[in-house]
């Protein structure tokens, strides 16, 4: 078993303070924001064919507006006075027309920008998508171990639609709300200073109100996202361990564990929702008041300017106060869509946050210089090729090579997960060329952190691993990682055929060699009786499998990688004792040459082992072959015989 700390070990699962907790507020929206424009770069031309569309259509909406006061004043006034004629119809429908191609004029660059800002908004979150995975495959285990598979999918999914409503909605809105009211608010001006007034002391009160409700509001969105991800993290673990939880009669535990993480959702979202909700509302009545107040003002100003005795600033035609009538309409509109943009963009940078939090993070170190390279030997000399053959060496920096072996190393290391409770103690131990080292003893002893150094999946606090002499530090990573094939206890296929799961361990494998790692792992028989053999599709990490089965087409895809050193870690413990044995030939041939490790709780399968190292609470408290260890009759002798049972 893994001694790697699980997500459930280190992540709060049930419902709590911990959970509540968990993701802090955003501390840069600002920062965030700015960062996210940062992804507009390569989309700047048509950004600014974006931004002269909005403009343009705020212009048109504000110019068809402005062609009522004409309209009015100049031909239908007069019409209405002094008769209609057909040189007034005339007229009349060329002021109509005018307008019609001003609002049509707006419309194509409406559509225009629409459509442009679904490729740019679509084309920025694929860009933030692809960095996201980049990131993630170059991130740490103990990322992983830290986090549910659900929680960082969230950030995939609900976070990225968040962010894709945003630059597709909220901002291009913005933008265009911004010019509307700069424009409509200029040609106010120019009709009626006083009643602009007006407007603009309720423009301040809507300000007043959208900013201490955005507060409000915006509080419980970044709750939400917080909620979100840890509701979708218990779903995704629950869903995966549905069977331990019908064995175990955990439902009803489970149900009420999820209904309190629900119930926090629920909060969080009725909170955002009642503040978004109660927002449009208000900010719509105020606007039928300052409407109301505007239309009584206007009309007063028009009657006094039939009067005409009253200045010109306090009176206004009849056309002007149509304008501006409709202008306040106008005003108001963007106002109140701004204001609801507002929760929605509010939203989407608590989901950026977490975004750019993931991709923040710290990637898993790879100072290594070392680098495996295909080689042959001629005339007694080792030489760099570019085909593959059976000889590996080691490039160092300084372009020497030294044949891969399998030496390995372990020099006093010390290790720890979390950097307290000790995994390994001071352990040392040698694997010469070829060897086959076992690692037996209860579970938690640290066999499975051992195989986990060797890849670097963690590195020492203490010590030092040497691999044919390269401290593994030095070794570039993708390099160490290549000389080793690893057959885990937990096996885990991908989606698509089998020939593709077993070809992930090479690449540029041949049918041919698929074929023969198949019937060296003993897998060739079954595959052959799969509907489609080696073309059948494997799907739900082949859950169309059974156990046993996974795990040789696990020892097939180690076998077809053919590397220097192979780990074997509970390889055979979802086989039968009978498939075993099958297989045992085959096994051996796979690692005759190379060294192998080994952690078996089936003590039968390390007798014939160069050495077998016993391991107790991170210390290694016996070593030797098979027949020195029970000539010693201590721990292994015991866990042989059966008088010790490993736990």
């Amino acid at each position: 078993m893994s001694n790697a700390p699980k997500a459930s070990e280190r992540v709060p699962r049930g419902p709590g303070p911990n959970n509540r907790n968990r993701f802090a507020k955003p501390k840069n929206a600002k920062g965030t924001f700015l960062r996210l424009l940062g992804y507009f770069k390569r989309y700047k031309a048509i950004l600014a064919v974006v931004i002269v569309c909005i403009i343009v259509a705020a212009l048109a909406n504000v110019a068809g507006t402005a062609l009522l006061r004409p309209l009015v004043d100049d031909y239908i006034g007069p019409m209405l006075k002094d008769g209609a004629t057909q040189e007034r119809w005339a007229a009349f429908g060329g002021q109509i027309l005018k307008m019609a191609i001003v609002y049509l004029v707006g419309i194509v660059c409406v559509y225009v920008n629409a459509r442009l800002m679904i490729n740019v908004s679509t084309g920025v979150l694929l860009d933030i998508r692809k960095e996201m995975f980049r990131k993630m495959q170059k991130l740490p285990l103990k990322y992983f171990d830290s986090r549910t598979h659900g929680e960082i999918m969230s950030r995939y999914t609900n976070d990225t639609d968040a962010m894709r409503e945003m630059l597709g909605q909220s901002v291009p809105n913005l933008i265009d709300s911004f010019f509307r009211v700069s424009g409509v608010f200029i040609m106010m001006i120019v009709l009626s200073p006083m009643l602009t007034v007006v407007t603009v002391v309720m423009l301040v009160l809507m300000i007043l109100v959208v900013k201490n409700l955005g507060k409000k509001s915006g509080a419980f969105y970044k709750k939400r996202q917080a909620a979100l991800g840890v509701a979708n993290g218990y779903i995704e673990e629950m869903s995966e361990g549905s069977k331990v939880v019908k064995v175990f009669c955990r439902e009803e535990k489970t149900d009420s564990e999820f209904a309190e993480l629900n119930d926090n959702l629920r909060r969080a979202e009725a909170g955002a929702n009642t503040w978004a909700s109660i927002l449009m509302p208000i900010m719509g009545n105020l606007s039928y008041i300052q409407y109301a107040i505007t239309a009584l003002l206007g009309t007063l100003m028009v009657v006094a300017g039939l009067s005409g005795d009253y200045p010109a600033m306090l009176t206004l035609s009849a056309g002007a106060l149509v304008s501006f009538l409709q202008y306040t309409r106008n005003f108001s509109r963007p106002i109140t869509m701004m204001s609801q943009q507002f929760n929605s963009i509010l939203s989407a940078l608590a989901g950026a946050e977490r975004i750019f939090a993931l991709i923040d993070e710290e990637p898993e170190p790879n100072e290594g210089k070392v680098v495996l390279v295909n080689a042959e030997i001629k005339d007694g000399e080792l030489s760099e090729c570019a085909e593959r053959t059976d000889v590996w060496a080691w490039k160092a920096p300084d372009g020497s090579l030294t044949r891969v072996r399998g030496h390995v190393i372990f020099n006093d290391v010390t290790f720890s997960y979390d950097g307290q409770k000790v995994v390994l103690d001071d352990i040392s131990l040698y694997a010469k060329p070829g060897q086959k080292i076992a690692f037996v003893g209860s579970t938690g002893a640290g066999k499975t952190t051992i195989t986990n150094l060797i890849n670097r999946f963690y590195d020492i606090q203490e010590g030092e691993i040497t691999y044919d002499g390269f401290n593994i530090r030095d070794i570039e990573k993708d390099s160490l990682r290549r000389s080793l094939a690893m057959v885990l206890q937990d096996t885990h296929l991908f989606t698509g055929t089998v020939r593709e799961n077993i070809r992930y361990g090479r690449k540029d494998a041949t049918d041919d060699e698929i074929v023969r790692a198949a019937k060296l792992s003993n897998a060739h028989s079954f595959i052959m009786h799969l509907p489609q053999g080696y073309d059948t599709m494997i799907v739900d990490d082949g859950e169309n499998l059974s156990q046993g089965q996974r795990q040789l087409l696990a020892i097939a895809r180690a076998a077809v990688a053919d590397p220097p050193v192979l780990i074997l870690d509970e390889a055979t413990s979802s086989i039968d004792t009978r498939t075993e044995a099958l297989i045992e030939k085959g096994m051996d041939e796979l690692m005759n040459g190379r060294t192998v490790f080994v952690i078996a709780h089936r003590l039968s399968t390390v007798r014939n082992s160069n050495a077998i190292m016993v391991l107790e609470h991170g210390k290694i408290i016996e070593r030797g072959d098979h027949k020195e260890l029970i000539a010693q009759k201590g721990r292994y002798y015991k866990l042989y015989t059966g008088a010790f049972e490993l736990s």
